[in-house]
Formats: structure tokens, C-alpha cells, sequence
């Protein structure tokens, strides 16, 4: 992105999940950049990217709205667009939490059809900063253009997911395991996820702010009303935009820092055009999201072997476990770093925090909130 551009990000008010709300909403929003011919032109295929990272009803806020998804892809359809839509879940299949979520029953209603996430092919991608090759859904390669849809919530790792991870979701199954195995420190994933986004190049972002998530997110959180749809063309900035929004520092996010790095566009406030309501105006007082930045996983030398003192690890609320076992199937560490104790189901899994890689998925799907993210006590003394 040049120095000289600025980017663009919408912030719309929207009180509820009312359909004539969101539509209206996205209207606003859509209008305020340059109209849907801008996104979408007659007869293109555009594929919708929501957030379904497991299958929780939409009150959970786990998952993008399916007023929102409706909202959007009608506003395209308008400008003549065959719209479809799909993400490969953190857990389940596509079918089954599109199902959950509603966001199948709204697709249909307004004649969106489900995209094929399962197959996937490997691209190359010679303007990735560190990533030069990716496995991608052929539902994303395919489609003529795509628009993403986030959710607004706290992420163990990344300290947030937004425009720039919501992409993530486009590497199908098990294979996005294998990149929290291979990369297990938070800035090199997120120089992985920015390299992703820069493969994808959605068209547009919509994030989904009306009832956000605060917490032990990305799925074990606390519903937050937010009432905001924000939308952009530059994902680095829409996210930087919602991280003042809810008071997080935006250079604590490293798909922010590295999303700008790799110049899918700019987290700089002061390149940064804010129309409709401004910042300060919809700021969140209060908003529970951890404000430092991540720390790294020591590789080396004593810190390696201190790590388990010194790095935020995932633990197990024995009283709220119902020891439904999705953390020992999620856990991409071989032998996995969380699991049954002599294969006692009887007893929540335990952790093996000398192999565990924080990369947090047992808590990201956890569906029972039982697994929080606590700073043993040598972490805390030391500085960030």
C-alpha cells in the first residue's frame, strides 16, 4: 500500500439483529464506500466468508449473524452478483454448523447456496512475506471475488480475530493444525495469516460488531452488545479501527503488525478516513480483552526450559469440564499435549505443558468455557 493512500473504514450503528436493521445497516455502510458496484459487478460469483467456527446458536455470539450474512449477500445479489457463501469450522462439518448457527436457514431464504469447502488445491503465492504456498478451499481460488464477514471477539493467541483472521478459515480441515504446529509463535503466525489474506484479497469486510464477544473468547466469552457494523476494503485497517473501538491496542495484535508489514494496509489512525460515526463516539468503556502484547514461546537456551513459568498456558476448570474430550481431539501436538489420564474419561484430560505449544485451540473450542488462559506467576514479574 502506498504511504500517501489513506484507507476507509465505515462505522454504522445497528441496535439489533432485526433484518430490515442490518439491511439497512449495510445499506449505509456499503454506500459510504462507493456502492456495491464497487464490490461486485453483474454475473461475478462472489463467495461470503462468515465466521463459523463452531456450531453455537447465534445468541452465543460465537459465529457471524445470519441477519448479517442475509444483509450482505442481498445487497450484492442487488448489484447483479451470484452470491454463495462458506468457511471450513474449527470443529464439526460446514453442513452441520451452518446448520446450528442459522446461518444455513438465512442463506436459503435469500437464495445463497453453500460453497464446497472440503477440496482444496495448493497455490503459490510469491508475494507472501513468509509464506510463499498455501492449501486454499477451491471455493475461495474459484470465486470471482470474496467478501469476509468476522465476528469481533478476543482470541487467545492473537489477542483478537477480525478481517485479517477471519481468512483463516479458507484452509480446509486438519491442515490449519498443521500451521499451529509449524508456527507455533504468535508473531510468525500472524505474519502467516497476513501472507493468507494477501492470497485471498477479499473484495470487502464486514465485520459484525452488533453483539460482540468479551472474554475467554473466540468461543467461551461473554456476549457484549457493541451495536456496530464496520466495513472495509483494507482489513488491516477495519481491524486496527474495532481494536480502538474496544480499547486494545492495535500494535498488540500481530495480524495487525503484520498484516501492515506485508502491506495489505495501514493500522496508522492517521491514514486511516473514518466516515459515518466516529471513534470516539461508539468507543466501549470496559471491554474484557487482554491489553498486552503476546508473549513468545522460547525456542532456546534457559528461557526454553523456564517457559513453563514464564508463558500464558491453557488450564483446565476441573468444575466446569463436563469431559466431553473436544480439547484432546482438537490438540494438533503428536503425542498431544492435552489428554486422558490412562485413558480415565471419568477425570477431566490433563495438560503436558513441557509439549504444549500454546497454541490455545483446546481453549478456543472448548464449548464449556472450562479452559481459560492464565500467566503463571514468573510471567508475570517479568517484563513484556
Amino acid at each position: 500500500m502506498p504511504m500517501s493512500q489513506r484507507s476507509t473504514v465505515a462505522i454504522v450503528r445497528c441496535a439489533d439483529y432485526g433484518r430490515e436493521a442490518v439491511l439497512g445497516a449495510v445499506r449505509r455502510g456499503v454506500e459510504m464506500l462507493g456502492g456495491a458496484g464497487r464490490f461486485a459487478r453483474a454475473g461475478e460469483r462472489i463467495l461470503l466468508k462468515p465466521n463459523m467456527l463452531a456450531p453455537d446458536r447465534p445468541e452465543r455470539c460465537v459465529t457471524t449473524h445470519p441477519s448479517v450474512l442475509r444483509a450482505v449477500g442481498q445487497v450484492l445479489q442487488e448489484a447483479g452478483a451470484r452470491v454463495c457463501f462458506g468457511d471450513s469450522p474449527g470443529i464439526r462439518s460446514q453442513e452441520f454448523v451452518a446448520r446450528r448457527t442459522g446461518l444455513a436457514e438465512a442463506a436459503s431464504a435469500q437464495g445463497i447456496p453453500m460453497a464446497d469447502f472440503s477440496a482444496a488445491r495448493t497455490v503459490s503465492h510469491p508475494a507472501g512475506v513468509q509464506n510463499k504456498q498455501f492449501r486454499v478451499a477451491g471455493a475461495a481460488l474459484d470465486a470471482d471475488g470474496v467478501v469476509s464477514l468476522p465476528k469481533l471477539k478476543p482470541h487467545g493467541l492473537t489477542r483478537m480475530t477480525g478481517a485479517v483472521k477471519n481468512l483463516f478459515g479458507c484452509v480446509p480441515g486438519l491442515l490449519k493444525a498443521e500451521f499451529h504446529v509449524r508456527l507455533p509463535e504468535p508473531e510468525r503466525f500472524g505474519a502467516m495469516l497476513a501472507d493468507l489474506a494477501g492470497l485471498i484479497g477479499p473484495r470487502l469486510h464486514v465485520m459484525d460488531a452488533v453483539m460482540a464477544m468479551e472474554g475467554n473468547g473466540p468461543r467461551g466469552g461473554t456476549p457484549r452488545q457493541v451495536g456496530l457494523l464496520l466495513l472495509s476494503a483494507d482489513p488491516v485497517a477495519l481491524d486496527a479501527t474495532a481494536s480502538r473501538i474496544i480499547g486494545l491496542r492495535p500494535d498488540y495484535v500481530p495480524t495487525t503488525t503484520r498484516g501492515e508489514a506485508a502491506g495489505l494496509g495501514t493500522a496508522q489512525a492517521e491514514r486511516i478516513e473514518i466516515v459515518g460515526e466516529a471513534v470516539a463516539s461508539v468507543a466501549v468503556a470496559g471491554f474484557e480483552v487482554v491489553n498486552t502484547p503476546p508473549r513468545p514461546l522460547p525456542q532456546r537456551g534457559l528461557m526454553r526450559l523456564a517457559r513453563d513459568r514464564i508463558v500464558p498456558r491453557p488450564v483446565i476448570v476441573e468444575a466446569a469440564c463436563t469431559r466431553c474430550g473436544e480439547c484432546v481431539n482438537v490438540c494438533p501436538t503428536q503425542p498431544k499435549s492435552v489428554d486422558w489420564v490412562n485413558a480415565d474419561r471419568d477425570r477431566p484430560p490433563k495438560h503436558r505443558y513441557k509439549t504444549c505449544i500454546r497454541c490455545y485451540c483446546c481453549q478456543e473450542l472448548c464449548p464449556e468455557s472450562a479452559i481459560v488462559i492464565k500467566t503463571p506467576w514468573l510471567g508475570k514479574l517479568l517484563p513484556r
